[in-house]
């Protein structure tokens, strides 16, 4: 079952660009180039967690963990998620000729509120000490957040605003130079100042502060290329289209990063441990969430990166070709998402014995269901394009709602007789619930969602049965496919087709092309 993507249909290469000399990058070309960026940016980053976890003790990396959750979370917050709406209305202004007022309103609502954050924290740094770490004596870690704070809203900000404007290749650029830069930053300071979690959390805002500042000169062509209003849009008329939208944005956002983070809180403070002793338990959590999360952060880029070339099609009218669309992308997601994961099972001696030299026995019992529910959970957020397109994000912010509180309630039940085994049980059946409410809103919306989905959704529930069960179900569900089951839909089937064959077809010219060179010059 390869993953092959759709080729962009002739209304979608025939859009209009941002300008003559700004290339945007198609669906399938984002995807591929995304991909290859992504593996390097990885692998990188997957060395840079061996070595956290080789090199800090369980309590540090737990207040690692828990200070890297606060800065996702307090990112959307800070700022109300503005940048959210990005995906959904840049496409919707540039075509209007009116990008530079979306811009220029944005980003200055998100300098005033960012600033306004940052001091908060800054001031209030004792409070949230005990909030974070669960004791107040981390003010300094804190105020180091703050600062890392700051950057995390520029690099953020950018980031969304260059996916929505469909240039992929900056976007994978910037994530990239980050894990890079973060890798460096991170093991020199370990090791030239204290191995502790300040020293990541430095490295983790430097990082970002150097790539966005690069990355801001991208910026200029953006913006010299677009053209000075025909019709003048009013500052009052921007925010009350983009307002709403961006409340249920950041609704779903807050949600989303509270569903990510509420069991490590959970155990931190309800789970009766001494403080030192939960933030340990934090730290063996952190080591079996390190693949599951790339897996995850893969999850998200894609889907991301999809929602600017769905809502393109969406505005052109074409709504049941956006279903199609993002239906056979979860199939082919989640069925690769399931193969990495029992890769990663097969591994997992060589990872917890060899790279964590033994320190994380406990992450890798728990690693089975950490898997299972971060597929879910990427799916999640895959699976959320259809709503914001339809311009119902609140129906995903009730489905997060819907999960949060059934997580709650699971960790207080599981939490004291089981330990961290019941905060990842607990986490897992709260991504079940959350996920099966997102795919009925969809279907109520017209997202038809056939039995091929329904049994490729399930494949990551193997995987607590070892990876040969894993195995042995995704061999089933290809040779399913492959023997005609309906697993994949005639639509689905035509744009698998239709899209292998336009990049082997642009493969082989570009094959000939290069020949022809290499002979000529010869």
């Amino acid at each position: 079952m390869a993953t092959a993507l759709p080729c962009p249909t002739s209304d979608e290469s025939a859009a209009p660009t941002l300008a003559p000399t700004l290339r945007t990058d198609t669906l399938a070309g984002s995807v591929l180039m995304l991909l290859g960026l992504t593996v390097i940016q990885r692998l990188v980053g997957f060395g840079r967690s061996v070595l956290f976890c080789r090199w800090l003790e369980p309590e540090q990396l737990g207040q690692w963990d828990m200070a890297q959750s606060f800065l996702v979370l307090a990112s959307a917050v800070a700022v109300l998620a503005v940048p959210g709406v990005f995906g959904r209305y840049v496409e919707h202004y540039r075509q209007r000729g009116q990008l530079r007022t979306l811009l220029r309103g944005t980003a200055l609502a998100c300098s005033g509120l960012g600033a306004i954050a940052v001091v908060t924290i800054y001031f209030g740094r004792r409070w949230f000490s005990t909030l974070i770490f669960g004791m107040p004596d981390q003010a300094e870690v804190v105020a180091m957040l703050a600062a890392a704070l700051a950057a995390l809203l520029v690099f953020n900000f950018l980031a969304e605003l260059f996916t929505a404007l469909r240039l992929v290749r900056v976007v994978a650029f910037m994530q990239l130079a980050n894990g890079l830069l973060f890798a460096i930053l991170g093991t020199s300071l370990l090791f030239g100042w204290q191995c502790s979690a300040a020293s990541v959390v430095v490295a983790y805002g430097a990082a970002g502060l150097l790539t966005a500042a690069v990355a801001v000169w991208w910026l200029v062509p953006v913006w010299i290329h677009q053209p000075v209003p025909r019709t003048p849009l009013a500052q009052r008329a921007l925010w009350t289209k983009i307002v709403p939208f961006a409340g249920w944005v950041l609704s779903g956002a807050v949600l989303a990063n509270l569903f990510t983070i509420v069991d490590r809180y959970m155990i931190v403070h309800f789970s009766g441990m001494p403080v030192d002793e939960a933030l340990s338990q934090v730290g063996i959590y952190h080591s079996s969430r390190i693949v599951p999360m790339l897996m995850v952060s893969i999850a998200l880029m894609l889907g991301t990166m999809i929602t600017p070339h769905l809502s393109h099609d969406w505005e052109a009218g074409r709504r049941r070709h956006v279903a199609v669309r993002l239906r056979l992308f979860l199939k082919l997601l989640t069925f690769g998402l399931t193969a990495a994961a029992a890769m990663v099972l097969l591994a997992a001696p060589l990872l917890f014995d060899v790279a964590f030299q033994g320190k994380f026995e406990g992450g890798r019992e728990v690693l089975p269901w950490t898997l299972t529910y971060c597929i879910w959970f990427g799916l999640i957020m895959v699976s959320e394009n259809f709503l914001w397109c339809a311009e119902k994000a609140r129906l995903g912010s009730i489905a997060l709602g819907v999960g949060l509180a059934a997580n709650v309630g699971l960790n207080l039940l599981l939490l004291p007789p089981l330990g961290l085994l019941g905060a990842v049980l607990a986490t897992t059946l709260a991504n079940l619930v959350a996920l099966g409410l997102v795919c009925a809103f969809n279907h109520r919306l017209g997202m038809r969602i056939d039995r091929g989905l329904w049994v490729v959704l399930a494949l990551p529930l193997a995987l607590p049965l070892g990876a040969t069960a894993t195995l042995l179900a995704l061999a089933a569900v290809a040779l399913g496919a492959f023997r005609g089951v309906q697993l994949l839909s005639a639509e689905e089937r035509h744009e698998l087709t239709e899209g292998t064959a336009f990049y082997l077809q642009r493969f082989r010219r570009q094959a000939h092309a290069l020949a022809s060179e290499e002979s000529a010059a010869c």
